[in-house]
């Protein structure tokens, strides 16, 4: 790449905005608030979407079916730029107004973007978005990483100094793509916070603990590895985390990292961890499964419970 198409492409980079998904709702004007920060800190502008009511892109299609140009004033948007300026921004800010369903609408306007951000719960489309299809079908779909802010955590900021809290990174070290370790180091880099790589490493049974079988041809020795054998298994993942972020340290030499290997199931540790995280970062799904299984179980459980906002981060294309 000549000096001359590298500099094109970073400033596209730049360029690339920040979309925050708004409804009116408190929730998603939290969201908005986060939003914002994002875009400031990374300097690139922001798009606030709001997909327009199911009433209101009919009335706006019937108008437009009699030949005339539809001028029906989207009144959340409306709202919601007079909060934005209240507020004061230092970033370019466009405001869109978009029709068809959010799980479609969104996505589209985030084909470009750099994040897209909603809050948790909100009015019609939102109304359950992260115990429902809306929120799970919007995730798999989402071309970005998406960001959802719950509506019981305070509102994250990309501000340095220890009120920012850590960035936490689900990590499993065979099966997390790279882009996910990547835009949670990158996270980190522009927080100016520590990162915490978690995994979770599921012990077998003791056998000594498993219930006798109630015939004697059905007991069948379980191919387990001893009690003894914990803290073996336990330095192996450690090893194995530590490899798979070494080349990622490398190249953030000024990211604090710390690896936590620990027992017990992946998604109760991250939302124990979110707790004291402000962003709590998180693959889409495992390569190579099927398409239906696109928000993984961990993703799934973070974005129902997780105490700080959670970013699922997709696979890159055709990954």
């Amino acid at each position: 790449m000549n000096p001359e198409s590298r500099r094109n492409h970073e400033s596209a980079g730049r360029e690339r905005p920040v979309v925050a998904a708004v409804d009116g709702s408190a929730h998603s004007l939290r969201a908005l608030s986060w939003a914002l920060g994002a875009a400031e800190a990374l300097d690139v502008p922001l798009v606030v979407a709001h997909v327009r009511s199911d009433a209101l892109q009919l009335g706006a299609a019937r108008i437009a079916s009699l030949g005339t140009e539809p001028e029906l004033p989207d009144t959340v948007l409306d709202a919601v730029r007079t909060v934005v300026e209240d507020r004061g921004h230092a970033v370019p800010v466009r405001y869109a107004s978009l029709d068809g369903t959010v799980t479609e609408a969104l996505p589209r306007a985030a084909s470009d973007a750099r994040l897209l951000v909603t809050g948790s719960r909100g009015h019609g489309g939102f109304a359950s978005l992260l115990l429902g299809s809306t929120g799970r079908t919007l995730a798999a779909r989402s071309p970005c990483p998406l960001v959802v802010v719950p509506h019981e955590a305070r509102t994250a900021s990309l501000e340095s100094g220890p009120r920012a809290g850590r960035v936490l990174l689900g990590l499993h070290p065979e099966e997390t793509p790279d882009e996910v370790v990547e835009f949670a180091f990158g996270a980190a880099s522009l927080r100016r916070v520590p990162l915490e790589a978690l995994t979770g490493l599921r012990l077998p049974p003791n056998p000594a603990a498993l219930a006798a079988a109630p015939s004697p041809a059905l007991q069948v020795p379980p191919p387990l590895p001893l009690a003894d054998d914990t803290e073996e298994l336990l330095a192996e993942a450690r090893r194995e985390q530590e490899a798979r972020l070494r080349p990622f340290a490398e190249r953030w030499p000024g990211v604090e990292l710390t690896g936590t290997v620990a027992p017990g199931d992946a998604a109760g540790l991250l939302v124990d961890g979110s707790r004291e995280a402000a962003l709590l970062v998180v693959g889409r799904h495992h390569r190579h499964r099927i398409a239906e299984l696109l928000v993984g179980s961990v993703a799934h459980a973070v974005l129902h419970h997780a105490g700080c906002p959670v970013a699922v981060v997709p696979p890159a294309a055709g990954a």
